[in-house]
Order: structure tokens, then C-alpha cells, then sequence
């Protein structure tokens, strides 16, 4: 965790104080693309159980080569969640298991793909956006269902058609299909990435799948990690 951020932002004591901490850290995010050679990419995801009575967050992140996408590190974390689940506030459950899982991670990972939104959030902090600025690192949102705004335009059927995604006359991100007769992703910045920069990132990181491999792996990471843990 950057150690210029107060450590309520991370663990704020009601829901007020995680409105004030969201703001704080959306008005952080840079959406312009500042990082350097990218020679590792980073997939990130959390699995967890609704209504598990321990409230645990089973959190996975995997480290691949590029251009080649190869496995060069994983690693995973398992913590009860300080904050019930809340949508809109999702970061502050998640986050502390995927810094945890952070720690022990090696190599450290250039860009990170995380599986939620970015700024496409009521208050302009998902989880990819919280976690990229918490870590200063850059990070770009993957999310499979949209959480605010709606396509600006009807999607085309073909992979790669894409179109914005608008929200209270604000383009907060890209709606693009990466695979035929599958449903499309909602691309949106997390920290130091433009949105093109962005959509070029997870289009280059497909596999033949629906989600970005950076993602699909870390995917199954949070879910052997849930399994592991019980």
C-alpha cells in the first residue's frame, strides 16, 4: 500500500467514511497512459461466497510474460472481509486479501487486468481503479456486466466491435465483444492507462477466449484458492 494514504481509506470505519475515501482516491486516478516497458502482465480476481458465514475473500493474482503470456508467478490469499457485502463498495472488501496475495507475488507485474470496473462506478472507484491507485500501479478494469451507463450505440454481432460506454453524458468506458456469440466486456480505466490504451491492452491479451488471459487465469486462481480453503 502507498504509505501516503491514510489507513481508513483501506479500512474505513462506516459507510460515510468509505464515500469520503472513494472520492479521495477517484480524484488519485490518472487516465492517461504513464508506465513504462511492459514486459509483465498481471491478472487479478476474488472469489467469494455470498452468504459464507466467515465472510472470506479468497483473492488470486497470476503474473504472465509478454508479449508471450507465459506463467512466470501466482499467488493467492484468503482473508474474512471487514465490510459486508455492499455493491458500489466492493473495493474495500477485496482489496486487502489482493494486497496480501501482492506481497508474496513474484515478479511483480508492469499492468495490471483486474475482473471488475475501473471508473465505469457511481463514484468513479471500482476495484481496478481502487487497487491500481492503492498500489500505483497501472491497472485497467475487465468487468463482465456493466454496473453504471449503457452502450451509446446498438454492438455489432463480430469480435472486436466495440462502442462506448456512456453515463450521465460521460463516456466512462468501452463496451467490446472479443468473442462471436458471446457477451461483450466493459472496459474501463483503473490508474495510468488511457481508455484506448486500455481496450488495445485486452485485445491483445486474447486467447480465443471470452475473457483477456490475464484475467481468465487469475479466475481460476481466486477459484482454487476458495476450493482450497474450504
Amino acid at each position: 500500500m502507498r504509505p501516503d494514504l491514510p489507513p481508513d481509506w483501506l479500512n474505513p470505519p462506516d459507510l460515510a467514511a468509505a464515500r469520503a475515501a472513494q472520492q479521495a482516491l477517484a480524484a488519485m486516478v490518472v487516465a492517461e497512459d504513464r508506465h513504462g516497458e511492459v514486459r509483465c502482465l498481471g491478472g487479478v480476481d476474488v472469489s467469494n461466497t455470498r452468504f459464507d458465514p466467515e465472510n472470506r475473500v479468497h483473492a488470486g493474482i497470476v503474473a504472465l510474460g509478454w508479449p508471450g503470456l507465459e506463467r512466470l508467478g501466482e499467488a493467492s490469499a484468503v482473508q474474512r472481509a471487514a465490510m459486508p457485502y455492499i455493491p458500489g463498495f466492493l473495493g474495500f472488501r477485496e482489496v486487502p486479501a489482493l494486497l496480501e496475495a501482492w506481497k508474496t507475488l513474484d515478479p511483480k507485474p508492469d499492468l495490471l487486468l483486474v475482473d471488475g470496473h475501473g471508473i465505469a462506478h457511481p463514484r468513479g472507484l471500482g476495484i481496478a481503479a481502487h487497487l491500481g491507485v492503492v498500489l500505483d500501479v497501472p491497472s485497467i478494469g475487465v468487468a463482465k456486466s456493466p454496473l453504471v451507463g449503457r452502450p451509446a450505440a446498438e454492438l455489432g454481432e463480430a469480435p472486436g466491435a466495440m462502442v462506448p460506454l456512456e453515463w450521465r453524458g460521460r463516456v466512462l468506458g468501452m463496451v467490446l465483444r472479443t468473442r462471436a456469440r458471446a457477451n461483450p466486456l466493459y472496459i474501463s480505466v483503473g490508474h495510468r492507462v488511457s481508455l484506448e490504451g486500455a481496450v488495445g491492452w485486452v485485445r491483445r491479451c486474447a486467447a480465443g477466449y471470452r475473457l483477456p488471459e490475464p484475467t481468465r487465469l487469475a479466475h481460476l486462481a481466486a477459484n482454487a484458492a476458495r476450493r482450497a480453503a474450504g
